[in-house]
């Protein structure tokens, strides 16, 4: 069974920074595309950033770019999202998934609070 739990969310300052994890199991994914995505209160969920496994590209957000890093560990299943310099309109629950070509699993989403 396929699951991926994420951590590391928070409430935080503006301008502070968080690190998302997200730990996945019941199989490898070393052949799968990695990505988090967001949603914050009365929006759609929207993309943030992915990790492509075919190269190793990533691609972010333009509200993100140049403060959100992902990277990910194939040895350990993990995806990872570093977020600096972070802002009020940052706050949401941020969901990993991983999958290939499209994104076929989900974790439950953590929660992240940027007060002003």
């Amino acid at each position: 069974q396929v699951q991926l739990v994420e951590s590391g969310g928070g409430l935080v300052q503006a301008g502070g920074s968080l690190r998302l994890s997200c730990a996945a199991s019941g199989r490898t994914f070393s052949n799968y595309n990695m990505g988090w995505f967001r949603q914050a209160p009365g929006k759609e969920r929207e993309f943030v950033a992915r990790h492509r496994w075919t190269d190793g590209s990533t691609l972010y957000a333009d509200s993100v770019k140049g403060r959100f890093t992902i990277s990910r560990d194939n040895a350990k299943n993990t995806v990872y999202l570093q977020m600096n310099s972070l802002k009020p309109e940052d706050t949401a629950v941020y969901y990993c998934a991983v999958g290939f070509p499209s994104y076929d699993y989900w974790g439950q989403g953590t929660q992240v609070t940027v007060s002003s």
